[in-house]
């Protein structure tokens, strides 16, 4: 690798030393500048920001510990090298003691001094490496952002792979929480900048007012509050990667000087008159829409094209449900180290319900509920009781091949078995009854028919659970609906009231509403059996028992507890 060329600050009261000094270390390619005294070093280090100070030992007023004490506090990323005409032990072991990083002798020659900044350049290199290493680890994301093998995620894989090599610049577009950030890093990661830094900023989080100088820096001075000198992140980012983060956010303002600085590849500090060339690539990332963005004059086109070289989108987790498995295992891995939990794993049941929720938060949302759940769980194995959403009724296939459950989550704070066996069986009657009368076409004597009740107690039902024609389609008819007018039974109901009538195969509805009938606690009932599986909430069994009729009514009509326990160890 060839030696990058170092900014020098001499510091010296003898000016002939001043020009020799710079002579020599400008043939080897270094940016000198000079200063006569202590004082005057101070003020050019609060404007410019340099590798290496050279500062003689003594000197009128402000000697060179004293320079170097100060400057420990003003830039301590400096390296700072003591020369002076009286070598000693003593003098070099102090130097060392106050921060220093060597100590050189007068006279010296060209090739002393040379090496002497390189070993000190390198040295500031390295403290630079291994600082940007600790501020990357402590800020990346998690890298199981990144997992998965499905179709969607091996497309990614293939376009990072065929762009890491090259200095195009990437947009990547997705939802938030679809891991952009980790695919930026991804290409840095896995090209020839590797070593260099990874800078990220999110555009929408720097104030509009710093924004220019937490970009391109500023000097000493150079507005009120500008104690110090700052080099910027563009400048941070020089021979490694720039991720703009939410780029879309950028003021129309700064738009203009981004596009200038990746056009010419150059910065200019604020208050400094003369650019400093830049060399680095950059990845920028948006949830939005950039082209309606453009459309709407919100996005400069100009910036645009400038930035969408190479497109990549990361698929949403509603496109790769195959990966939600993995990812689920890996961030209770991480949740279990994190929070000094105890060995834990995942029932399939909960593996189930999370690949059937559609996680508007993507990845991220996914890691928050795995280690919700990981938290509230009591035993080694995180089941559905655990997940901090519930299911809503009727909404999920069951194993047996596409037929639908009604599922009941029951709150955890229910103790009383009477209530929740009561609060259950309102809740599958009234669905039962939206089913019906969905399977009749809203022909509520008919429906009456199906469940066995009269066709006023229905309607009891129906305005008792507040069922509206929306949760049913079709509309009553009231021409075939006519035998309470009056007042006695409807035809097909033995003596009125909820006494079913017989119900022909042809008229009755198959109802197969539980996906786990052989697991758990059962309460059984007179129409099937509400099955408390360690699968998952409750669910509810409908099959007709008997060729005859279904009682709706009479839903707790038994209560079985077989105690087994689910074989995956969730209760």
């Amino acid at each position: 690798m060839a030696k990058q060329p170092g900014d020098v600050l001499i510091v010296d009261d003898e000016e002939h030393i001043r020009k020799i000094m710079a002579i020599m270390l400008g043939k080897r390619g270094h940016r000198c500048r000079t200063a006569a005294s202590g004082p005057e070093a101070l003020e050019l280090v609060g404007r410019e920001s340099f590798d290496v100070v050279f500062t003689d030992l003594n000197m009128p007023g402000m000697d060179g510990l004293g320079l170097l004490a100060r400057l420990r506090s003003l830039a301590p990323e400096t390296m700072v090298i003591m020369v002076t005409a009286f070598a000693s032990v003593d003098t070099a072991i102090r130097a060392m003691k106050e921060g220093a990083y060597d100590y050189i002798a007068k006279p010296f020659s060209d090739e002393e001094i040379g090496l002497v900044l390189e070993k000190a350049l390198e040295r500031g290199r390295l403290v630079d490496e291994n600082r940007r290493l600790k501020r990357e680890i402590g800020e990346r994301r998690d890298a199981s952002l990144f997992l998965g093998h499905s179709p969607a995620m091996t497309k990614v894989f293939d376009i990072i792979a065929k762009v890491a090599e090259t200095k195009a610049t990437v947009l990547i577009t997705g939802e938030s929480g679809t891991g952009k950030e980790l695919a930026a890093r991804s290409i840095h990661q896995n090209g020839p900048r590797s070593e260099r830094p990874f800078v990220a900023v999110n555009c929408g989080a720097v104030p509009r007012n710093l924004m220019e100088s937490e970009f391109f820096g500023h000097v000493r001075g150079a507005f009120t509050g500008a104690d110090k000198a700052k080099t910027g992140l563009v400048a941070e980012a020089d021979g490694g990667t720039l991720f703009l983060d939410e780029v879309s956010e950028l003021p129309l303002e700064m738009q203009v000087k981004l596009l200038r600085v990746l056009q010419e590849e150059e910065v200019r500090r604020v208050g400094e008159n003369s650019p400093r060339k830049v060399d680095l690539r950059v990845v920028a990332a948006t949830n939005k829409n950039l082209q309606m963005e453009v459309a709407h004059a919100r996005f400069r086109e100009d910036l645009y094209y400038r930035l969408n070289v190479i497109t990549l989108r990361m698929p949403t987790l509603r496109e790769r449900p195959e990966d939600i498995p993995e990812l689920a295992a890996h961030f209770l891995a991480q949740a279990v180290v994190k929070n000094q939990l105890g060995p834990k794993r995942l029932s399939p049941a909960a593996l189930r319900i999370m690949s059937a929720q559609t996680f508007g938060g993507n990845v991220r949302a996914l890691k928050n509920v795995v280690e919700q759940a990981a938290i509230m769980s009591d035993g080694p194995v995180v089941g559905p009781g655990d997940l901090p959403f519930g299911l809503p009724i009727g909404g999920w296939p069951d194993d047996a091949g596409g037929v639908r459950s009604v599922r009941v989550s029951l709150p955890g704070t229910w103790t009383d078995l009477k209530h929740a066996i009561k609060s259950v069986n309102e809740i599958v009657e009234r669905q039962m009854i939206s089913r019906v009368l969905d399977a009749q076409g809203g022909n509520r004597s008919k429906a009456a028919d199906v469940l066995g009740l009269s066709r006023r107690s229905l309607i009891t039902k129906i305005s008792l659970y507040d069922i509206k024609d929306g949760d049913y389609s079709g509309d009553d008819d009231d021409a075939d609906d006519d035998a309470d007018a009056d007042g006695q039974p409807d035809a097909g109901t033995a003596g009125g009231g909820d006494q079913a009538g017989p119900v022909s195969a042809a008229d009755r509805p198959e109802f197969n509403l539980v996906a786990n009938e052989d697991r758990g606690q059962k309460l059984s009932s007179d129409f099937g059996a509400l099955d408390h599986s360690g699968d998952g909430p409750p669910a509810v069994s409908g099959k007709s028992p008997s060729p005859g009729r279904v009682a709706a009514g009479s839903a707790a009509a038994a209560v079985k507890a077989s105690g087994s326990s689910d074989d995956d160890g969730s209760e």
